[in-house]
């Protein structure tokens, strides 16, 4: 499904509105039990849509048509679409851009600048974006770079949705206390770039989301050990597809894996 045509659906988004509650810092208890929808005709009030775009760049969408766009390159697709918020990380070309679009009226870098760590937490009254930042290797895997990397979170439709960016460190107590539950996690799962598929399936499993979404793969076969990681703890489904609608209602009754296939969006 085009998301541009979804969008069109939309009204503008209502900053003003009041956000429907997350529970990022508590225990979720629904326990519904439904498998990803395609998106036709536009979003329930209650409903995020998660568009993978490509290698670690996803939109997510309000129902009001908000959007934010993660790890933004520059480039979306053939559709003129200009997000309310992306964020950034410089792990190297494919997560940022030195020139983004100048009317998209937010943008969040996830490193550091003038000594300071990034922090953000933007309202934008149908969502909420905060960061926890994580430490990086240097070039080729050499030294440290402390805060280098940042852990988007996404507070919108009740739902708390993480983007865990190029993460190269198992998170601390006080990071993992700091980022809350997930109930969507967004997890790099390359296998080396970032972690080894052992630590990274084991941070998957410490943060407990109902719904865990692979990116930046650069190979079927890396994707294809991730899943084979985690098989016999989460369930594991393959959409078919870019985009899937979520709510809190909806969310899966036990852990899942959902893949989705990146496509942009014209």
């Amino acid at each position: 499904m085009r998301l541009l045509a979804a969008l069109a659906l939309l009204a503008a988004p209502a900053w003003g509105q009041d956000r429907i509650p997350s529970h990022c810092f508590a225990v979720a208890e629904a326990t519904p039990a439904v498998v990803p929808v395609a998106l036709q005709d536009g979003l329930e009030p209650n409903e995020v849509l998660v568009r993978y775009i490509h290698h670690a760049s996803f939109a997510i969408v309000t129902a009001d048509g908000t959007v934010a766009v993660t790890d933004y390159t520059g480039y979306l697709g053939t559709a003129d679409l200009v997000p309310d918020v992306v964020t950034m990380n410089n792990a190297h070309s494919t997560h940022w851009t030195a020139t983004p679009d100048p009317r998209i009226p937010h943008v969040l870098k996830g490193w550091p600048e003038a000594g300071r760590p990034a922090e953000h937490r933007l309202d934008l009254g149908s969502m909420l974006v905060r960061n926890v930042t994580t430490d990086t290797r240097g070039p080729f895997g050499e030294g440290a770079r402390r805060d280098g990397n940042s852990i988007f979170i996404f507070e919108a439709g009740g739902l708390c949705i993480g983007h865990l960016g190029h993460l190269h460190q198992i998170p601390s107590d006080a990071q993992y206390a700091a980022i809350g539950r997930l109930d969507v996690v967004i997890v790099p799962v390359d296998g080396g770039y970032t972690m080894r598929l052992q630590d990274m399936a084991g941070v998957v499993q410490r943060l407990r989301s109902s719904v865990v979404i692979p990116m930046h793969w650069f190979s079927r076969a890396s994707l294809d050990a991730f899943l084979a990681e985690m098989q016999g703890q989460f369930a594991v489904v393959e959409t078919g597809g870019a985009q899937i609608a979520l709510s809190l209602r909806d969310l899966p009754s036990a852990p899942t894996v959902m893949v989705l296939e990146p496509a942009f969006i014209d």
